[in-house]
């Protein structure tokens, strides 16, 4: 059966390690468009935390953020869909979170937000764990982030506790399981995500097949890391970049040359634009 729709991760997969979209997977995103095929960024980042690539891009239409928790409808500039944290999971997260000294970061309505005080540190020191540019450009800083998850607990899409000590991530992910109507996943080495019941990238493509008319065996989905799992398996052809954790490859049926070898325009080459119709 012909794909008829791409869901692509950004980080590690569409983005090279330059943090950009190579022209030859720009080259195959808008040959893909062209024969009909829909482009859908599928990507833990919220929608102002989008690189400039994936705007410059004509064929990329909808963008499921902060982990599927919302759609977008780039090119109306739309919001159709939302699946944000219920307010028992925002608050008991907040109460099992406030026991510890991790970074914390929360986005809302398609904006992230971090602890003030971490950002006037990282921007005076210009040292991070993560890129500096990136915390500086897409993050608002504010006074109290336990207070302003209260304040919005009716739509939080994402909570990132943040690790600078690897070694304590795998006892914070037993921690974090025991919150209610709540799922927890990772999009990176150092961060641990908390989402809602049912929020995942894999429910937002449900969404947007049910938007376009599309079944599962007409989608091809593109990851690198744990939070593209769901995703993965819920398209008829999941495929892991190669340089993917060892989980997110055991689970696709095409491994494709790594994010800096343009491995999305691979994965569109073979299934799409060379694929016997």
């Amino acid at each position: 059966m012909a794909i008829k729709l791409v869901a692509l991760d950004l980080d590690g997969t569409t983005l090279n390690d330059d943090r950009v979209i190579s022209r030859r997977n720009r080259e195959a995103l808008s040959a893909a468009a062209e024969k009909g095929v829909n482009i859908v960024i599928a990507t833990g980042r919220p929608l102002s935390a989008l690189p400039p690539d994936v705007f410059e891009i004509d064929a990329i239409r909808y963008a499921l953020t902060s982990n599927g928790a919302s759609i977008t409808d780039i090119r109306e500039g739309s919001t159709f869909y939302e699946n944000c944290l219920s307010p028992t999971a925002v608050r008991a997260s907040v109460a099992l979170l406030r026991q510890y000294d991790y970074v914390l970061e929360t986005f809302v309505k398609g904006k992230a937000y971090i602890e003030g005080w971490y950002y006037e540190e990282v921007k005076k020191t210009k040292s991070c764990f993560r890129s500096v540019d990136y915390i500086l450009n897409t993050r608002l800083p504010v006074d109290d982030i336990y207070a302003f998850m209260l304040e919005n607990e009716e739509h939080l899409e994402n909570i990132n506790v943040n690790f600078e000590r690897l070694e304590e991530k795998p006892g914070m992910y037993q921690k974090l399981l025991e919150i209610p109507e709540a799922t927890i996943t990772s999009s990176f080495d150092h961060n641990l995500e908390i989402g809602g019941a049912t929020t995942s990238k894999a429910r937002a493509l449900q969404e947007m097949g049910r938007k376009l008319g599309i079944e599962k065996a007409e989608m091809m989905a593109v990851g690198d890391s744990p939070n593209d799992m769901a995703m993965l398996r819920e398209a008829g052809v999941p495929v892991a970049v190669g340089n993917a954790k060892p989980e997110v490859k055991a689970i696709a049926a095409y491994i494709a040359p790594t994010n800096h070898e343009d491995g999305v325009a691979d994965a569109i080459e073979k299934f799409i634009l060379n694929a016997e119709n």
